[in-house]
């Protein structure tokens, strides 16, 4: 009964917490020169990453390396997956072109550096320390980027609605420090507890934090896209996304393989395939980017229902199943080329018309 109620009370702490982030981090991005997209890549992406962060620390010092890759890898499929398909399903999704251009060619670089890493069976200190030095600077090529486009705009139009004006960032400031305690307070006490009741059930630490874990501490994100989405800051819900994922590759991994003295072990099972699932889902996302210019609805329950089937083969393969390899034919032979063609064809005949939907 404990555990129950600290995971209800999680998912409070989450829900509120969002809510109070992106208020704070809309108003922030115009009293900075900031735009939406590279707040949503920057502070709320290092917000909602906070989770992760620490459960990336705590089990490297606990020598539970595969909890650390385990939650990075399903986090990141989560994000791209899960929340996106949440937040698309909310209300649809456009893709600013900063997005295509520059951020998901970004993710996909990260995630391809990680599989190369990792592909010897350890993230040593000197990689973390690499992945450390390419996070710094990638968000201060953002931040650069985002405030000379801000000035130019202001050049161009002129001063007449100044950021910070009304003299007000300071709360702003504190509303995005309180949105953030709530997240990591409420991702805490819901990981604590799911992570309760995985072990119960006898399930390894890689599969833990791949699923339970990873779902966990992608709560922030979910609630804080979701809240973007419905609050009209699509490009934030975006952001978050994109921006946690590279804030988990290269911050989550950087300091873990920096703090573990012996470097982080990979699990086997993590390079044989986890790892490239993520990748796969990181380079898929750039041609429905560039294509579509958007999620639709429709997008975004293909997205869940992908993630439903990956976390169902994880389960499978866990536990043994007889039936891993007919779910695997299906999914390969049936539900995965059909999607593709579909969604080819509804591209097709949106630019036959002429006009997105």
């Amino acid at each position: 009964m404990t555990q129950l109620f600290f995971f209800l009370a999680g998912l409070i702490a989450l829900t509120v917490g969002a809510d109070v982030l992106v208020r704070g981090a809309s108003r922030l991005a115009l009293s900075f020169g900031l735009s939406p997209l590279v707040v949503g890549l920057t502070i709320v992406a290092f917000g909602t990453s906070a989770p992760e962060i620490a459960v990336a620390i705590d089990a490297a010092i606990a020598g539970q390396s595969a909890l650390t890759i385990g939650n990075v890898v399903g986090s990141n499929i989560c994000n791209l997956l899960l929340i996106l398909g949440i937040g698309a399903l909310v209300t649809p999704l456009s893709i600013a072109g900063q997005v295509i251009r520059q951020e998901v060619p970004v993710m996909i670089g990260a995630s391809a550096l990680v599989v190369g890493l990792a592909a010897n069976g350890q993230i040593g200190q000197a990689e973390g320390g690499l992945l450390l030095a390419l996070l710094i600077a990638y968000l201060i090529f953002l931040v650069r980027q985002s405030r000379r486009a801000s000035q130019a705009e202001q050049t161009h139009f002129g001063d007449l609605a100044a950021p910070g004006a009304d003299g007000h960032w300071s709360l702003d400031l504190l509303k995005v420090a309180a949105g953030l305690g709530l997240l990591v307070l409420g991702a805490d006490w819901l990981v604590n507890a799911a992570v309760f009741f995985a072990r119960w059930l006898g399930v390894d630490d890689l599969v833990i934090g791949l699923t339970v874990v990873a779902i966990g501490t992608s709560l922030p994100e979910i609630a804080t896209s979701v809240m973007a989405a419905i609050r009209g800051e699509r490009d934030m819900a975006i952001g978050n996304a994109v921006g946690s994922n590279v804030f988990n590759l290269l911050g989550c991994l950087g300091l873990a393989g920096l703090i573990s003295p012996t470097g982080l072990p990979v699990p086997a099972a993590a390079i044989d395939f986890d790892l490239w699932v993520m990748l796969a889902v990181a380079v898929a996302c750039l041609p429905v980017f560039l294509v579509r210019r958007e999620i639709a609805r429709w997008e975004g329950g293909v997205f869940i229902a992908y993630y439903i089937a990956y976390v169902i083969y994880l389960v499978l393969d866990a536990t043994g199943s007889g039936a891993l390899k007919t779910f695997t034919i299906a999914m390969l032979g049936f539900a995965l080329p059909l999607s593709v063609i579909t969604l080819i064809a509804v591209s097709l005949r949106q630019r036959r018309r002429g006009k997105p939907r």
